[in-house]
């Protein structure tokens, strides 16, 4: 879906004009139909990187594809973005309109879509993400998990075949933030969408099949929920936190419980202890 070769991005600060590296050779691969979660400390490029996947930023250095388009191809950018979309951390930066169903409109509206199919395309999308009912509200009194998947639901009504989402939940309450995960997981899941994640929260990205750790600009690790989360002391150097239920297995396998160490879900979790106490019990 998403391809970099030798990726290299700088710019030059505004107290002096000597250019930074935010990467340097960055390469990166995104399946087609997978969930791919990013994650970093605060400056780390990861942000950075999500812009440069439906060309809001263009490489100083390498290559970007999409779908096998050249992200620098200017004919291009039209189609990048109808097939990458994006979803920022304040959508009220990215709502528009002041009613639901003409901000799920607005985008296939400018696509060129007769008006016969964006009506489909509008009651699709907002079906798919739990808000039809909500169609003729005014978007501006809406919660902002519910913003957030109108956002989404805007995004969807382009058809696109990624969606990449820069933070999503960071103004959100806890809430909020269920509602808008459980919808990117069902997207992916359902619709076989290909989601990129770029999250701080940990139980988030356990939500993925695959985990990118950053760091600095540069990748870090790399491979599923389970396996880099086992490396709970070398994510701490990075700036970064385990899961909770991870960071608790860990200390309980440190008082000398013999349970697994690659638990990352709060049901897992909680299946492993309930079966070490019935076996405590039994003895």
């Amino acid at each position: 879906m998403i391809k970099t070769e030798n990726l290299t991005y700088s710019y030059s600060s505004y107290e002096d004009e000597v250019k930074k590296n935010v990467f340097e050779n960055l390469n990166i691969e995104i399946k087609k139909g997978s969930f791919t979660a990013i994650l970093g400390h605060n400056g780390c490029g990861k942000s950075t990187l999500a812009k440069h996947f439906n060309a809001i930023l263009l490489p100083t250095g390498g290559k970007v594809y999409v779908s096998g388009m050249d992200t620098k191809d200017e004919d291009l950018v039209f189609e990048i973005r109808k097939d990458a979309g994006m979803v920022f951390q304040n959508p009220d930066n990215q709502i528009v309109a002041a009613i639901v169903e003409d901000e799920v409109a607005f985008a296939p509206e400018n696509l060129g879509i007769p008006s016969g199919e964006i009506r489909k395309r509008v009651d699709d999308s907002l079906k798919v993400v739990g808000m039809s009912e909500f169609s003729g509200a005014s978007t501006a009194g809406l919660s902002g998990g519910q913003k957030q998947r109108v956002a989404i639901a805007s995004i969807l009504a382009m058809e696109p075949e990624c969606i990449i989402l820069d933070e999503p939940t960071a103004m959100l309450d806890p809430r909020g933030r269920k509602e808008v995960i459980s919808t990117i997981k069902m997207l992916n899941e359902n619709k076989n969408i290909t989601v990129i994640l770029i999250t701080h929260y940990m139980d988030e990205a356990v939500e993925a099949d695959r985990v990118i750790v950053m760091h600095k600009g540069n990748v870090m690790m790399d491979g599923e929920p389970k396996e880099v989360f086992s490396h709970a002391e070398e994510l701490k150097g990075f700036g970064l936190d385990v899961p909770q239920v991870t960071e608790l297995t860990h200390n309980l396998i440190e008082m000398g419980y013999e349970i697994p160490s690659d638990i990352i879900s709060i049901d897992e979790c909680a299946d492993v202890l309930i079966k070490y106490l019935k076996r405590g019990l039994n003895q």
